[in-house]
């Protein structure tokens, strides 16, 4: 049974070798654990575009080494994209998704694996434990997951990432979705399976710095919402009717002083107001409109999701 691990990589020159190294690692893990031979288990190095040394290191490595590719994309197409590349070309059986910053220790494939061997198609990985990571980013993080999973009715696990196994026809239809705002782990919730969670402690980088700033958390917040709901939409409509059913009584409260009472209505703070909770009202939910319109605008240009500049791997 082959197997195939799936790396993104973008600016981790301080990484690389290091990854290596713990990639043969696992290789041996295999062979002892699981009798895979060398020949049957391939690791498929994305390079996202980096601006460092990062695609000399790995072109290297797959020049010399059997069993390791680099597929170097023609520029900076995105954590999820460049997933998404890796999969397509991945040829195993079983193929196993796995950032290259090791925080994710690669050691922990094989129990994904071990798991996977009992029948599951899918065995994420689950973190008991963060480490490195500011209050911060553990906080946002774990609100994220709690708010999507309020608000789609796709069982999203909490507190998991991209880190898991798939079994190759779990592959088989993630290849066959071809969405261009892509959420992976809730695209692989949404196929269905037999899948399940396998605790792991996650650690700190090994070197560099976090590609995902805070406006790419947000970007991903967004297509993550937006792939599976439709809520924000509805939401926009329960305002409109909100405001609108506060206006109306707000309606009969003026009708009311101006027909039985004698007091005198100072008019222009009341339209002010009114002028500014509907205009506030209104832009929430012509964004909201414009973000999905948006969204099913690049659907329809029907542009390939990456381009491939090259494939490099050693001759046989």
């Amino acid at each position: 049974m082959k197997i195939s691990v799936v790396v993104p990589m973008y600016n981790e020159e301080g990484i690389a070798h290091q990854f290596f190294e713990r990639m043969e690692g696992v290789r041996k893990i295999f062979l002892e654990r699981f009798n895979v031979k060398r020949e049957e288990f391939e690791v498929l190095f994305v390079n996202d575009g980096s601006s460092d040394r990062t695609f000399d290191i790995l072109k290297k490595i797959s020049e010399e080494y059997i069993g390791y590719s680099l597929i170097n994309l023609s520029r900076n197409h995105g954590h999820q994209i460049t997933i998404t590349a890796g999969i397509d070309l991945a040829k195993g059986d079983t193929v196993a998704v796995i950032d290259g910053d090791l925080q994710d220790p690669p050691e922990t494939i094989a129990d994904l694996y071990a798991k996977h061997l009992e029948g599951f198609d899918v065995v994420y990985a689950v973190r008991k434990k963060r480490e490195g990571e500011t209050f911060f980013k553990l906080f946002t993080a774990k609100l994220f997951y709690r708010i999507l999973k309020k608000l789609t009715n796709v069982n999203i696990p909490v507190d998991t990432g991209d880190f898991r196994i798939m079994s190759r026809r779990v592959v088989n239809v993630l290849t066959s979705m071809k969405e261009r705002h892509r959420f992976i782990r809730g695209m692989i919730s949404w196929i269905g399976f037999p899948q399940t969670g396998l605790e792991y402690e996650r650690h700190e980088r090994f070197s560099g710095e976090t590609k995902y700033t805070l406006s790419k958390m947000i970007k991903f917040a967004f297509d993550g919402i937006t792939s599976f709901s439709a809520v924000p939409l509805r939401l926009a409509s329960y305002l409109g009717v909100l405001t609108a059913f506060i206006g109306f009584l707000y309606t009969l409260e003026i009708i009311y002083v101006k027909l039985f009472t004698d007091t005198i209505i100072q008019g222009w703070a009341s339209i002010v107001i009114i002028v500014l909770i509907l205009g506030g009202v209104q832009l929430i939910a012509l964004g909201m409109i414009g973000e999905y319109l948006g969204r099913v605008h690049d659907e329809t240009k029907h542009r390939p999701l990456y381009i491939i500049e090259n494939v490099y791997q050693k001759d046989v």
